[in-house]
């Protein structure tokens, strides 16, 4: 199996194109907390790793935050699986109640 492991960049300029796509869990996710596909691309351009999950259940993944251009922080839980485009396999916009910064669980 050939190393298919992406780049922050690369996820980043997947994502910031439209070049994603999602687990059933995260459409479901998305359309519930009305995250628009223009917020996701927006959020994904600049985002960053926060998280890394290299021992995940099915396939390696991380956890990213980023920010949409009217401020509204999206953290993307994206799969690391030998695909062509970046899955999503959560997607939610932290709650200050758990998180510091948006960066940091409490």
């Amino acid at each position: 199996m050939r190393d298919v492991m992406k780049s922050i960049s690369d996820v980043q300029r997947q994502l910031a194109a439209g070049d994603f796509e999602f687990s059933r869990h995260a459409f479901k996710r998305a359309v519930e907390r009305n995250i628009s596909e223009q917020e996701i691309r927006e959020a994904g351009e600049k985002a960053e790793v926060i998280e890394n999950y290299p021992e995940d259940k099915y396939s390696p993944s991380a956890l990213l935050l980023g920010f949409t251009a009217g401020g509204r922080p999206l953290h993307f839980q994206i799969s690391f699986d030998d695909v062509p485009l970046v899955k999503i396999i959560t997607i939610y916009e932290p709650d200050p109640n758990e998180w510091i910064d948006h960066r940091h669980r409490r």
